[in-house]
């Protein structure tokens, strides 16, 4: 999954760097703000993409005696500032820059319309194929019969997350920016240009506080799923020595890093070297039913 996630983010990477200088572009022949706003937007995006390169690459150091459980929550750090720098970065600029524009509108030449409007058709090309149709391909490989909602609430891997909501809030800006250059050209006023501007910034503030909200939940300590739990709980009790499962505590460290400890009940009578036989057979079931289970605690109960 990390790997697929990080070539995610690299195509992502790739098709913004060239899509924001080609929007800046446009931007200078036009006048257009929401261009601008555009440009703005798929600079903030490469940005963010640095952002969740810098996190997998951090959340792949060792464990240490600073940090035992090694340091998978970088990628949700990072992911966070991502959202934080969508929303300073993107959001704040792209609606101060239409409010400029609406105190101060300006028509629009024929000739820096069309321009921007080809350069808006080849960035919803790019976006589309180069960054949003592989992330959508992945989140549907993992969606497996959940609801979209379910699934985003569920995902633990922020990388697709922020691939996802990106470039689906970037499809619908070039949107709301092709509209806006349009009215503002059939109407001969230059506000509706800054109306689809602040439309922009307004879209970029809730998707980077739908992924605060995601990123917040799995930087503080995110359990397993209700399915994953439920499969843990079947794998244990599938042993014989096993009577009942007393606790069951699951922390997501990182997108296939899973903790978990647990206070098992087993039969009476069994001797120490029973239980400790019993509780690798656990942990062998237990990783071959969730992978993503690397930590494992298991602390027998006394009765």
């Amino acid at each position: 999954m990390a790997a697929e996630s990080k070539r995610l983010v690299i195509l992502a990477l790739v098709a913004n760097v060239g899509i924001a200088v080609t929007k800046f572009i446009a931007a200078a022949i036009s006048g257009s703000s929401a261009m601008l706003s555009e440009g703005i937007h798929s600079l903030a995006d490469s940005g963010n993409q640095l952002f969740l390169l810098r996190g997998h690459a951090a959340s792949r150091y060792d464990a240490s005696v600073q940090h035992p459980y090694g340091s998978g929550k970088e990628l949700y750090f990072w992911s966070f500032m991502v959202a934080v720098f969508l929303f300073v970065g993107g959001s704040a600029l792209s609606v101060a820059t239409g409010i400029n524009r609406i105190r101060s509108p300006h028509e629009h030449g024929e000739e820096g319309l069309w321009f921007s409007l080809g350069v808006l058709a080849v960035a919803a090309l790019f976006e589309g194929l180069v960054a949003l149709r592989p992330a959508l391909k992945a989140f549907n490989a993992q969606r497996t019969g959940r609801t979209i909602s379910k699934m985003i609430k569920e995902s633990k891997d922020p990388s697709l997350l922020v691939v996802l909501f990106e470039d689906s809030a970037a499809i619908v800006g070039l949107l709301i920016a092709a509209a806006g250059l349009i009215a503002a050209d059939l109407t001969g006023n230059g506000v509706w240009d800054g109306v689809a501007s602040v439309l922009i910034g307004a879209l970029l503030g809730v998707v980077a506080w739908l992924l605060a909200i995601e990123m917040k939940s799995l930087l503080i300590g995110e359990s397993a799923t209700r399915e994953e739990r439920a499969k843990i709980r079947a794998a244990v009790l599938s042993v014989g020595e096993v009577r009942t499962v007393d606790r069951l505590l699951t922390m997501q460290l990182a997108p296939d890093e899973l903790l978990i400890t647990m206070d098992l009940d087993f039969d009476e009578g069994i001797g120490g070297d029973d239980i400790e036989h019993a509780i690798v057979e656990i942990e062998k079931k237990i990783s071959d039913t969730v992978p993503s289970a690397t930590r494992i605690f298991i602390e027998p109960v006394d009765r």
